[in-house]
């Protein structure tokens, strides 16, 4: 096993991930790799670091694609024995008006009583402990869409919030998971929000650019290898918030 330490953001190439990227070669005590759906662009993020003076590694990864991901976790199980740091960065959003308050706007909407009474969503502490409810729940979602009926069905006009909803409450439920696994309250996990920020998903009139936002990321990657905490937490400017 290799005495390296190793960071892998996903999602790398523009915008978020490749601020991060870019803040933990800097700062990270070890390798960091960057990588991208798109090889091509992949390559092209890692040269303009390495003209800064950087030294990332680049590794395709689709995280769509299972054979993609298992091609990741064999390389980093070759190479560095696993992974110490992992940035979940990667996602999409179709084009629409921006707005800063989208995500707590939909935890409201799941945990007061739904306009709709046919409508039977569960308080997102309840869904913590049942990981099931939460794919059922997402599925239903994409189902409702498809069909049209979202609106009627008590869903906000949103995929992206509901996927960062169903990201908050899966890393409550991998928390749970990992301290009830011998030695797993060594592995801390957090889902966090790096807020507004100029890039191609939110727009150029964000308030911040990618490298501003970055730090609250960056600073997770960067806890002490004794830190305690934050653990299973929803975390905002360097802050647990409560949700």
């Amino acid at each position: 096993m290799s005495s390296i330490r190793v960071a892998l953001v996903t999602g790398a190439n523009k915008g978020l991930g490749f601020a991060i990227t870019r803040d933990l070669c800097r700062r990270f005590p070890g390798d960091v790799v960057l990588t991208a759906r798109d090889e091509a662009r992949g390559r092209a993020a890692v040269q303009q670091l390495q003209a800064e003076g950087l030294s990332p590694r680049f590794h395709q990864l689709d995280i769509d694609d299972l054979q993609s991901i298992r091609t990741v976790r064999d390389f980093l199980r070759k190479e560095y024995g696993g992974l110490d740091v992992l940035v979940n960065n990667a996602g999409i959003a179709f084009p629409w008006n921006p707005c800063p308050s989208r995500v707590s706007s939909f935890l409201s909407k799941l945990t007061a009583p739904p306009k709709n009474p046919e409508v039977k969503f569960k308080p997102l502490a309840w869904l913590v402990e049942i990981s099931e409810e939460l794919v059922g729940l997402m599925n239903k979602f994409v189902e409702d869409t498809k069909n049209g009926v979202h609106r009627k069905e008590g869903w906000p006009n949103t995929a992206y919030g509901v996927t960062k909803i169903g990201v908050i409450v899966l890393s409550r439920i991998q928390t749970r998971k990992l301290s009830e696994q011998r030695g797993g309250n060594k592995i801390l996990l957090n889902a966090c929000c790096p807020g507004w920020m100029r890039t191609n998903t939110a727009g150029p009139k964000a308030p911040k650019s990618p490298e501003e936002e970055a730090e609250t990321l960056v600073y997770l990657a960067l806890l002490p290898l004794d830190a305690e905490g934050p653990h299973g937490e929803f975390v905002s400017e360097k802050k647990v918030v409560q949700w």
